[in-house]
Protein backbone atom coordinates (compact mmCIF):
# COMPACT_ATOMS: atom_id res chain seq x y z
CA UNK A 1 0.00 0.00 0.00
CA UNK A 2 2.62 2.36 0.68
CA UNK A 3 4.52 1.29 -2.47
CA UNK A 4 1.41 2.34 -4.10
CA UNK A 5 0.97 5.67 -2.61
CA UNK A 6 4.75 6.17 -2.73
CA UNK A 7 4.25 6.06 -6.88
CA UNK A 8 0.87 7.94 -6.90
CA UNK A 9 2.89 10.74 -5.22
CA UNK A 10 5.63 10.53 -8.09
CA UNK A 11 3.07 10.33 -10.90
CA UNK A 12 1.69 13.87 -9.47
CA UNK A 13 4.87 15.36 -9.15
CA UNK A 14 5.68 14.41 -13.01
CA UNK A 15 2.59 15.96 -13.90
CA UNK A 16 3.72 19.43 -13.10
CA UNK A 17 7.01 21.50 -13.88
CA UNK A 18 7.07 22.68 -17.25
CA UNK A 19 5.52 23.56 -20.47
CA UNK A 20 6.05 21.42 -23.73
CA UNK A 21 4.31 21.50 -27.58
CA UNK A 22 4.34 20.51 -30.67
CA UNK A 23 2.87 21.63 -33.87
CA UNK A 24 3.01 20.92 -37.52
CA UNK A 25 3.33 23.47 -40.32
CA UNK A 26 3.13 23.55 -44.26
CA UNK A 27 7.57 22.38 -43.83
CA UNK A 28 7.51 20.01 -41.04
CA UNK A 29 7.31 20.66 -37.23
CA UNK A 30 8.04 23.04 -34.53
CA UNK A 31 8.65 21.64 -30.98
CA UNK A 32 9.07 23.93 -27.82
CA UNK A 33 9.49 24.15 -24.77
CA UNK A 34 10.68 26.35 -21.74
CA UNK A 35 14.43 26.49 -19.74
CA UNK A 36 13.30 25.61 -15.79
CA UNK A 37 14.30 23.26 -13.76
CA UNK A 38 12.27 22.73 -10.50
CA UNK A 39 11.69 20.59 -7.53
CA UNK A 40 8.13 19.88 -6.74
CA UNK A 41 7.16 23.04 -8.32
CA UNK A 42 8.78 25.06 -5.48
CA UNK A 43 12.43 25.44 -6.13
CA UNK A 44 14.09 26.62 -9.31
CA UNK A 45 17.22 23.58 -9.77
CA UNK A 46 18.10 25.04 -13.04
CA UNK A 47 17.46 28.03 -15.68
CA UNK A 48 19.52 26.14 -18.37
CA UNK A 49 17.80 22.75 -18.61
CA UNK A 50 16.95 21.19 -22.09
CA UNK A 51 13.69 19.44 -22.74
CA UNK A 52 14.43 19.25 -26.58
CA UNK A 53 16.47 16.74 -27.74
CA UNK A 54 17.26 15.52 -31.68
CA UNK A 55 16.83 11.79 -31.89
CA UNK A 56 17.56 11.29 -35.36
CA UNK A 57 18.37 13.85 -38.72
CA UNK A 58 14.25 13.88 -38.82
CA UNK A 59 13.09 13.11 -35.35
CA UNK A 60 13.08 15.30 -32.16
CA UNK A 61 11.70 15.04 -28.74
CA UNK A 62 10.34 16.59 -25.94
CA UNK A 63 10.48 15.86 -22.56
CA UNK A 64 8.60 16.52 -19.07
CA UNK A 65 9.21 15.23 -15.73
CA UNK A 66 12.18 13.26 -14.58
CA UNK A 67 15.27 14.95 -15.73
CA UNK A 68 17.10 11.17 -14.99
CA UNK A 69 14.82 9.10 -16.70
CA UNK A 70 14.70 11.37 -19.46
CA UNK A 71 17.86 11.39 -20.08
CA UNK A 72 18.49 7.73 -19.99
CA UNK A 73 15.37 7.41 -22.54
CA UNK A 74 17.17 10.12 -25.25
CA UNK A 75 20.29 7.88 -24.84
CA UNK A 76 18.58 4.80 -25.50
CA UNK A 77 16.42 6.11 -28.29
CA UNK A 78 19.34 7.57 -30.20
CA UNK A 79 21.55 3.90 -29.79
CA UNK A 80 18.26 2.12 -30.96
CA UNK A 81 17.74 4.12 -34.30
CA UNK A 82 21.79 3.95 -35.16
CA UNK A 83 21.46 0.48 -34.58
CA UNK A 84 18.26 0.06 -36.94
CA UNK A 85 19.98 2.32 -39.64
CA UNK A 86 22.87 -0.01 -39.55
CA UNK A 87 21.07 -3.50 -39.16
CA UNK A 88 18.51 -2.76 -41.31
CA UNK A 89 17.09 0.29 -42.26
CA UNK A 90 16.28 3.53 -41.13
CA UNK A 91 12.78 3.86 -38.88
CA UNK A 92 10.05 5.78 -39.71
CA UNK A 93 9.35 8.58 -37.32
CA UNK A 94 6.05 6.16 -36.52
CA UNK A 95 8.34 3.11 -35.92
CA UNK A 96 10.42 5.36 -33.79
CA UNK A 97 6.96 6.18 -31.82
CA UNK A 98 6.01 2.35 -31.69
CA UNK A 99 9.37 1.92 -30.45
CA UNK A 100 9.68 4.11 -27.80
CA UNK A 101 6.16 3.05 -26.62
CA UNK A 102 7.48 -0.71 -26.31
CA UNK A 103 10.28 0.70 -24.29
CA UNK A 104 8.04 2.72 -21.97
CA UNK A 105 5.38 -0.13 -21.65
CA UNK A 106 7.70 -2.82 -20.69
CA UNK A 107 8.78 -0.82 -17.64
CA UNK A 108 5.11 0.18 -16.86
CA UNK A 109 5.39 -1.42 -13.24
CA UNK A 110 8.61 0.78 -13.04
CA UNK A 111 7.70 3.90 -15.39
CA UNK A 112 9.81 6.52 -16.36
CA UNK A 113 8.21 9.13 -14.48
CA UNK A 114 7.84 11.14 -18.07
CA UNK A 115 5.33 12.67 -20.71
CA UNK A 116 6.78 13.18 -24.26
CA UNK A 117 5.92 14.64 -27.58
CA UNK A 118 7.72 12.75 -30.41
CA UNK A 119 7.69 14.84 -33.74
CA UNK A 120 9.20 14.76 -37.41
CA UNK A 121 8.58 14.52 -40.89
CA UNK A 122 6.78 11.53 -42.35
CA UNK A 123 5.87 10.90 -46.23
CA UNK A 124 6.71 14.59 -46.85
CA UNK A 125 4.36 16.37 -44.01
CA UNK A 126 4.92 16.78 -40.69
CA UNK A 127 3.45 14.67 -37.51
CA UNK A 128 3.57 14.88 -33.90
CA UNK A 129 2.76 12.68 -31.01
CA UNK A 130 2.46 12.10 -27.34
CA UNK A 131 3.44 9.38 -25.23
CA UNK A 132 2.91 8.71 -21.40
CA UNK A 133 4.77 6.70 -18.57
CA UNK A 134 2.46 3.61 -19.44
CA UNK A 135 3.17 3.50 -23.37
CA UNK A 136 -0.04 5.01 -24.72
CA UNK A 137 1.14 6.38 -28.16
CA UNK A 138 -1.33 8.89 -29.66
CA UNK A 139 -1.18 11.10 -32.78
CA UNK A 140 -2.24 14.77 -33.18
CA UNK A 141 -2.75 16.34 -36.79
CA UNK A 142 -2.19 19.57 -35.63
CA UNK A 143 -0.83 20.49 -32.25
CA UNK A 144 -0.57 19.30 -28.64
CA UNK A 145 1.45 20.53 -25.50
CA UNK A 146 2.46 18.81 -22.21
CA UNK A 147 2.96 19.99 -18.35
CA UNK A 148 1.85 22.38 -16.18
CA UNK A 149 1.38 25.58 -18.34
CA UNK A 150 0.07 23.21 -20.93
CA UNK A 151 -3.69 24.64 -19.86
CA UNK A 152 -2.22 28.51 -21.10
CA UNK A 153 -0.43 27.18 -24.00
CA UNK A 154 -3.78 25.54 -25.65
CA UNK A 155 -5.18 28.59 -25.54
CA UNK A 156 -2.54 30.20 -27.28
CA UNK A 157 -2.53 27.59 -30.07
CA UNK A 158 -6.30 27.10 -30.11
CA UNK A 159 -6.53 30.86 -31.06
CA UNK A 160 -3.99 31.07 -33.50
CA UNK A 161 -3.11 27.85 -35.22
CA UNK A 162 -4.92 27.23 -38.60
CA UNK A 163 -4.99 24.16 -40.58
CA UNK A 164 -1.78 24.91 -43.15
CA UNK A 165 -0.12 27.21 -41.24
CA UNK A 166 2.97 28.31 -42.94
CA UNK A 167 6.49 27.37 -40.80
CA UNK A 168 7.19 30.47 -39.89
CA UNK A 169 4.21 31.63 -38.45
CA UNK A 170 3.91 28.36 -36.55
CA UNK A 171 6.97 29.47 -35.06
CA UNK A 172 5.66 32.57 -33.81
CA UNK A 173 2.55 30.90 -32.58
CA UNK A 174 4.60 28.31 -30.36
CA UNK A 175 7.17 30.73 -29.21
CA UNK A 176 3.92 32.94 -27.91
CA UNK A 177 2.15 29.94 -26.69
CA UNK A 178 5.03 29.17 -24.36
CA UNK A 179 5.94 32.92 -23.31
CA UNK A 180 1.81 32.35 -22.11
CA UNK A 181 2.95 30.14 -20.07
CA UNK A 182 5.59 31.58 -18.23
CA UNK A 183 3.21 34.48 -17.81
CA UNK A 184 1.11 32.38 -15.74
CA UNK A 185 2.95 28.96 -14.30
CA UNK A 186 5.21 29.58 -11.73
CA UNK A 187 7.43 26.24 -12.95
CA UNK A 188 7.82 27.47 -16.61
CA UNK A 189 10.46 29.90 -17.36
CA UNK A 190 13.79 31.31 -17.91
CA UNK A 191 13.69 31.16 -21.42
CA UNK A 192 12.19 29.39 -24.66
CA UNK A 193 14.14 26.56 -27.01
CA UNK A 194 12.81 25.98 -30.44
CA UNK A 195 13.65 23.19 -33.06
CA UNK A 196 12.10 22.68 -36.58
CA UNK A 197 12.60 19.71 -38.01
CA UNK A 198 12.02 19.70 -42.18
CA UNK A 199 13.35 17.54 -44.73
CA UNK A 200 16.13 19.10 -44.12
CA UNK A 201 16.90 18.17 -40.88
CA UNK A 202 16.73 19.26 -37.61
CA UNK A 203 17.66 22.56 -36.55
CA UNK A 204 17.39 24.65 -32.94
CA UNK A 205 16.42 28.13 -32.88
CA UNK A 206 19.13 30.68 -32.35
CA UNK A 207 18.27 32.67 -28.76
CA UNK A 208 18.23 35.91 -30.60
CA UNK A 209 15.87 34.60 -32.99
CA UNK A 210 13.63 33.60 -30.79
CA UNK A 211 13.83 37.05 -28.54
CA UNK A 212 12.89 38.36 -31.82
CA UNK A 213 9.76 36.91 -32.56
CA UNK A 214 8.70 37.28 -28.83
CA UNK A 215 9.20 41.24 -29.92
Amino acid sequence: MQEQMQKEGKMDEFKTGTTTLGLTTDEGVILAADKRASLGGRLVSNKHAQKVFKLDDNIGLTIAGSVGDAQRIVRVMRSQLKLHKLETKELSLKGAGTLLSNILHNNKMMPFMNQFLMGGVKDGEGAVYSLDPAGGLMEHPNYTATGSGSQMAFGVLEDQYEDGIDHETGQNVAVQAIQAAMERDTATGNGIMVAEITEDGFEILEEKEVESKLK
